[in-house]
């Protein structure tokens, strides 16, 4: 069974949920989360980091900086700089963020919206939106690609 690598740059503090521990109502912090158990609500994390162990079963609307997933989340995932879908992810709902990775095999089943990254003078990038939608995402490459690439496709305004 695979435990989450703390990744480079988190801040000394993590709080950590065990895969025994189920939670019902708001979760807010100030401090990185790492959640293995049960969480049904709401997940507030403004500028912190929420790492969803693969025992972790959410339902919950979550609002962090980062958020990498594991296990299976049921709720929309609004992060400030990026979300990370391992191989075992399963998610449910939609995902705003700057930048995204999807793993092969992991399943997702929503929309993508790329927010527009902090006002750079230099960037005058309009901001892109991305459906994905289906049977999930898996290209079946063995090569260990980024799936994500031939899962998305620019929505039409």
């Amino acid at each position: 069974m695979e435990t989450a690598k703390a990744p480079d740059g988190v801040r000394g503090e993590m709080a950590n949920l065990g895969k025994s521990v189920s939670v019902r109502g708001e979760l807010s912090g100030s401090e990185d989360l790492y959640i293995d158990g049960q969480v049904e609500g709401a997940i507030e994390l403004h500028g912190n980091r929420l790492l969803v162990g693969p025992n972790g079963r959410i339902k919950a609307n979550v609002n962090a900086r980062s958020a990498v997933i594991q296990g299976k989340l049921e709720g929309n995932i609004r992060a400030t700089d990026r979300v990370d879908l391992k191989q075992s992810a399963v998610v449910l709902g939609d995902i705003a963020t700057q930048r995204i990775s999807i793993e092969e095999g992991a399943y997702f089943k929503g929309g993508v919206d790329i927010q527009k990254e902090a006002a750079r003078p230099e960037a005058k990038a309009e901001p892109k939106t991305a459906v994905v939608a289906g049977s999930g995402v898996s290209s079946g490459s063995k090569a260990g690609g980024p799936a994500a690439a031939t899962a998305l496709e620019p929505r039409k305004s």
